[in-house]
């Protein structure tokens, strides 16, 4: 492959344009229900068909897998823009302070923070990509997608119609429901009071299918215990107070008290998991035996060592990316100084902070494809809020940037290792890299500011249940204010979910890879206490039809089911944020 045709301005600008319009809906599904989707198999299908489809001019140059790379690196690193905390520590230091920095000082944030993760990621790579056995499954399912669609062109095109008409329908029900509030039907009025209702979201059945059956049937069974046994407990025991007359469900008042075990649980398991599994890591690595528990994956994907390797580190930009790392962590620390009023000697912490947090996040990812984007950002709260304790801008904004970069780190490192399996040059896919996240910033915090624009009044409500930003705002309550902060009650039921939280972490980290699907997610049962019973349903929904639609075909399921899962999530998310800046612009 020649050289000349990786970095070139067609595959930086159809990844830039492609990152602007994939980075709204990660903002609009994080908001939604806290979690996001990686864009680069999309970035790959929509870049292709538009440049080898059937619109290609004669005579032009065909698109090339080395710029198909590029692409879906500088696009997947815009829409990934929200590890920089855009629906987390930002709403919840505005929801706890009152105050929120202005548009272009949140543009400079957000950037600095996903600036210093390219740079982390990038002297990780050596070890984390080049030097490692280290799957990254995310990385690989990419790379297995580039090889289809050149191995066979029209797959693609069958892709995209899916994705399309996905995407299209989902558009259709969105606006449908926007132009006539399409029913929340409930089988009884109790029922809608705890929220049990039926959602008329496809974005919510999409994600359904793309999380698992596993994960979305821990959704449903964490719903039924929270809101169908618990929070029924709490009104008749007088624990929660509805407001007299109140009608509809009551999510906003149920919430505020069952947040609490939700984050106990899902803050313990991650942590316990997390730990355990680098316990265990060390020992084999020192004992040069391969760890059961840690090989192969859930869906029985080819072994690490079957896939190609690039040739070494180019060793290309003598002595920039040094400069690079030195610039973004300048720029880090000098913000939480200007923007939060941040000791420099604090704010300078998360610098060593975020790469050792990356370094674990790395190792997780590498290993299982979950980024633990949750888990290092509750480690970063807990390593402020000793250092500094009482102290919320410390305990949100400087843990924003030690996790932030940490997750930008470990989502750039999948796109290393696409890279690296081709034999692309890393030094070029960092300059994609990097101008995805100037992109990114810009689009992300506008896309913000217009769906969100009070974040106290909108945020943690039925319409915008922002689990993300709860937790965040549960944690740093908790180590700011004091445990004498939290109500007795509340204390109690943080107790048993933790206790609980640390019971299956421990057995999620034991439990051999292949046998996780049968062993409930943590992470979704924590989940499924901070957001409305009828999210989870529905997840569970879609779920339940992409594990019906593998087991009728697995072919198809394999070809078909993650694009058109992803459409009904980008057709959904891109409509609401278009219909919000009709309303605004109404305005």
């Amino acid at each position: 492959m020649n050289r000349h045709r990786e970095l070139t301005l067609r595959a930086l600008l159809t990844g830039l344009a492609l990152g602007a319009l994939l980075t709204p809906s990660n903002v609009y599904s994080g908001l939604k229900i806290g979690w996001s989707f990686n864009m680069s198999i999309i970035a790959l299908l929509l870049g292709f068909a538009f440049w080898n489809g059937p619109g290609r001019r004669r005579g032009q140059q065909a698109w090339s897998m080395h710029e198909s790379n590029i692409n879906q690196t500088t696009a997947s690193a815009a829409a990934s823009i929200i590890s920089g905390g855009l629906v987390a520590p930002i709403p919840a230091y505005t929801m706890l302070t009152g105050h929120s920095p202005d548009t272009l000082a949140l543009v400079a944030w957000v950037f600095s923070v996903s600036f210093l993760g390219v740079w982390v990621a990038w002297y990780l790579r050596p070890s984390f990509i080049v030097g490692s056995e280290l799957r990254f499954p995310e990385g690989m399912a990419t790379f297995a997608t580039l090889q289809e669609i050149y191995g066979q062109g029209a797959e693609a095109g069958k892709r995209v119609a899916a994705l399309g008409a996905a995407a299209s329908l989902s558009s259709l029900v969105k606006l449908a429901d926007l132009a006539w509030t399409l029913p929340r039907w409930a089988p009884s009025p109790m029922l809608e009071r705890l929220t049990f209702t039926a959602e008329p979201s496809l974005l919510l059945l999409g994600f359904g299918g793309i999380v698992g059956l596993r994960v979305g049937l821990s959704l449903v069974a964490g719903a039924l215990l929270a809101w169908g046994a618990i929070a029924p407990w709490l009104l008749n025991a007088g624990w929660v107070d509805v407001p007299a007359g109140a009608t509809g469900p009551q999510f906003a008042t149920l919430v505020e008290w069952l947040l609490w075990p939700g984050v106990g649980l899902m803050v313990c398991a991650t942590l316990t998991s997390l730990g355990l599994r680098a316990v265990r890591e060390r020992r084999v690595a020192a004992g040069g035996a391969p760890d059961p528990a840690c090989a192969g994956s859930p869906d029985g994907e080819t072994p690490a060592t079957d896939l190609p390797h690039a040739g070494p580190l180019r060793r290309g930009w003598p002595g920039l990316p040094a400069f690079a790392l030195l610039f973004s962590a300048a720029l880090v620390i000098a913000l939480q100084v200007a923007l939060f009023d941040i000791d420099p000697l604090l704010a300078a912490m998360s610098v060593p902070l975020a790469v050792l947090l990356a370094i674990v996040a790395a190792r997780v990812v590498g290993t299982t494809g979950i980024p633990p984007i949750g888990a290092i950002g509750k480690l970063s709260q807990l390593a402020f809020g000793a250092m500094a304790p009482g102290q919320v801008a410390i305990n949100l904004m400087s843990a924003n940037s030690a996790g932030g970069a940490a997750g930008q780190a470990t989502d750039l490192l999948n796109d290393f290792k696409v890279g690296n399996a081709i034999g692309a040059s890393p030094s070029r896919q960092a300059i994609g890299q990097c101008l995805g996240i100037v992109v990114g910033s810009l689009v992300g915090v506008l896309v913000y500011r217009l769906l969100i624009p009070d974040p106290q009044a909108m945020l943690i409500t039925a319409e915008w249940p922002a689990p993300a930003v709860a937790t965040w705002k549960a944690v740093a309550e908790a180590l700011t204010g004091g445990i004498d902060s939290i109500a007795v009650d509340s204390r109690w039921a943080m107790l048993v979910g933790a206790v609980a939280g640390i019971a299956l972490g421990t057995v999620e980290a034991l439990l051999p890879v292949r046998k996780l699907r049968w062993w409930p997610s943590s992470a979704a049962l924590g989940l499924a206490f901070i957001v409305p019973a009828s999210i989870s349903l529905v997840m569970g929904v879609g779920a339940v039809l992409a594990w019906l639609l593998g087991r009728w075909s697995r072919g198809v399921a394999d070809r078909f089911a993650i694009v058109a899962a992803a459409g009904l999530v980008a057709g959904e998310s891109i409509t609401g944020v278009g219909a919000s800046l009709v309303a605004l612009l109404q305005h």
